[in-house]
């Protein structure tokens, strides 16, 4: 691809969203194409994406509550009304030559006026069980990117197998170039310590903070280990109360309500227990930590565990049920990895080999030869 392209991107809502996008949207304009974002101001991606240096164009829309089907006639008349609008901004020569929706309903409007003017089109799912807006918008795609294998069923064609590509997730580049020495140096992580690094996200991670509470003694009995916990912003005191760490113990046990440089940190660790959304299962095959994924049990359709299944079928991780947290067998398999760097070894080389770290160049090829089809 020589010429420049005039690329829109459409992501919103939440960061699962719109950091894939931006990750993609920097390996463009490094490219030499010129991106636009559509979305709304008033939500995540207001304050995102124009921190990443990009154009925020106002996308007006609302989704619609499932529960309440009268909801989504007004949903449907801004969708009409905001497609009516960035056909004005588009008539007046701002108009993209290929636009890529990652998933949020904010997408709807944009590719709808693509598919209406010949402008081609891709889709990026992050998640293992697609989301509305893009089941909606998946069959007038010229391609369909996913992140996990187990998206393909929904969105194959039959007789079009270029239709569906399997790109991974791909990880802004701010996490990519995560460093271990800057992450440890931050912390007041030695070197040679053996590092735990232990995040939940803002959603279901009380029964994690609880079940390294029940771990407590038997972590802080490993010689040289260092646990990184970020409890998440509603857990903290919680989490702080029932560990009550002395200043002894917490000078090894790092406790945190959010973790802001999550690629440096994600980098220093030697391991993680996570939850298996979508962004933290890219972060972590991308930088290669071995890990131990609990899915969060009352996510859409399970979706947490076949995300999780992605690194655990290529060996990568291991995983366990939120509901066996407080058995016995967790306890031993988290101890045992801990203690054993030949084990911990074999994960980061399994989840190396997936490639995550190649994924974005992967999803900007994708783009430019739809393009230029």
């Amino acid at each position: 691809m020589t010429r420049t392209l005039e690329v829109a991107i459409a992501a919103g809502g939440t960061a699962g969203h719109i950091n894939p996008a931006l990750a993609l949207a920097e390996e463009l304009r490094d490219r030499g194409h010129h991106v636009t974002f559509y979305g709304r101001p008033s939500k995540l991606e207001g304050t995102l994406v124009p921190a990443a240096g990009f154009e925020l164009v106002e996308v007006d829309v609302t989704g619609f509550d499932r529960s309440k089907p009268w909801t989504a006639v007004t949903a449907l008349a801004r969708v009409a009304s905001a497609k009516r609008a960035l056909g004005k901004r588009f008539s007046a020569g701002k108009a993209p030559d290929v636009a890529i929706g990652f998933g949020a309903y904010v997408e709807v409007p944009l590719l709808g006026w693509c598919k209406g003017h010949g402008v081609p089109y891709l889709l990026h799912e992050q998640n293992s069980v697609p989301g509305l807006a893009n089941k909606m918008m998946a069959d007038h795609a010229r391609r369909v990117c996913i992140s996990v294998p187990a998206a393909e069923k929904v969105f194959a064609r039959e007789g079009d197998a270029a239709h569906v590509e399997l790109t991974g997730n791909p990880v802004r580049r701010s996490v990519l170039a995560g460093s271990r020495a800057a992450g440890r140096a931050a912390l007041g992580v030695p070197e040679n310590a053996t590092m735990l690094l232990v995040f939940g996200g803002s959603l279901g991670a009380r029964s994690i903070n609880a079940a390294m509470g029940a771990l407590k003694e038997r972590l802080l009995a490993v010689p040289g280990l260092h646990v990184v916990q970020s409890t998440g912003k509603g857990g903290y005191e919680e989490a702080a109360e029932a560990l009550a760490l002395t200043d002894e113990e917490a000078s090894r046990w790092h406790l945190e309500s959010y973790i802001d440089n999550m690629g440096d940190v994600l980098a220093a660790a030697d391991l993680v227990l996570s939850r298996a959304g979508a962004s933290s299962i890219a972060e972590i095959a991308a930088l290669g930590v071995p890990s131990v994924l609990v899915p969060y049990p009352f996510a859409t359709a399970d979706h947490q565990t076949t995300n999780a299944r992605y690194l655990t079928d290529a060996g990568a991780a291991v995983l366990f049920a939120d509901d066996a947290l407080g058995e016995p067998a967790f306890g031993d398999k988290l101890l045992e990895l801990v203690c054993d760097a030949d084990e911990r070894g074999k994960l980061r080389a399994a989840a190396a080999g997936l490639a995550q770290d190649k994924v974005v160049a992967k999803l900007a090829d994708a783009v430019e030869q739809v393009a230029g089809e």
